[in-house]
């Protein structure tokens, strides 16, 4: 009986080492992903057969906001996320010393100065308000657009962290308000003109190359990116993502989808 129940025990530790492995397994392949919702969500939703023909789970986390997605991946709740860009990506780990990097680059969705009240640049008048977004980075980029557009101009120094408070010269004494990125397109009435985010733009109905007054060259630095904890940079998981999104369908996908440009591949 002594015997016996040694056996008992040894199949039991067996069968629920069995179990264990099987559940760890199971877990390794899937991959969860945050995202905003379009074109990032969209885009990941195109890749979750072809994964699963290479073993892998691709579960999708919608976000609507710029921070908690980050937030959720330095915690360890999500595998990656997918709605910011380099820059945006480095100003966060700098705040809050998180340690995300890039896996790869997708897209470029180019930032634009929207207006309901004036059809050109010419036409803002002395004092116009303008809506920008309020985080850092896209602070710095929508002021970087409105230098471009021959609007204003920013101290040399001023760089890709310009606040209304580098500007040296402000010939039509804009003035600025910082809303936080996902209820610009909502204030957009309120305003002569808001700086808008892509992927905030477009679920709003907004077509940067129709209905923009000035929109982002195609040369941006401003790419959209995978971002993973480094020390997952380099997992199968991780690169089968990648390899999926910087595919021909994928291509394809945004040329027929964006035929004016509203969101541009990133990569060959």
């Amino acid at each position: 009986m002594k015997k016996l129940g040694i056996l008992c025990a040894s199949l039991l530790c067996v069968g629920l080492l069995v179990v264990g492995c099987s559940k760890k397994d199971e877990e390794s392949n899937v991959i969860k992903v945050g995202a905003t919702p379009e074109p990032h969500a969209e885009m990941l939703k195109l890749v979750i057969d072809n994964l699963a023909d290479e073993g892998y789970d691709l579960q999708i986390v919608e976000f609507t906001d710029y921070v908690t997605p980050n937030e959720a991946l330095e915690s360890g709740q999500i595998d990656a996320n997918f709605f910011q860009h380099l820059p945006y990506m480095n100003s966060f780990n700098e705040e809050k010393g998180y340690h995300m990097v890039s896996a790869g680059g997708i897209h470029i969705e180019p930032i634009a100065l929207y207006s309901k009240k004036v059809d050109s640049l010419n036409d803002l008048s002395d004092g116009a308000s303008i809506a920008i977004p309020n985080d850092p980075t896209n602070e710095g980029r929508s002021l970087l657009l409105l230098q471009s557009a021959g609007l204003l101009t920013l101290k040399e120094d001023a760089g890709l962290a310009a606040t209304p408070f580098d500007i040296s010269d402000n010939p039509k004494n804009l003035q600025f308000t910082e809303i936080e990125a996902a209820s610009l397109p909502r204030v957009l009435d309120d305003v002569d003109g808001a700086v808008i985010n892509g992927n905030y733009a477009i679920p709003a109905g907004l077509v940067a190359t129709r209905d923009g007054l000035y929109v982002e060259g195609s040369d941006s630095p401003y790419v959209n990116i995978i971002a993973v904890k480094e020390e997952n940079k380099n997992s199968p998981k991780i690169k089968a993502l990648v390899k999926a999104l910087q595919s021909d369908e994928i291509s394809n996908w945004i040329e027929q989808r964006y035929p004016n440009g509203e969101v541009v591949k990133a990569f060959n």
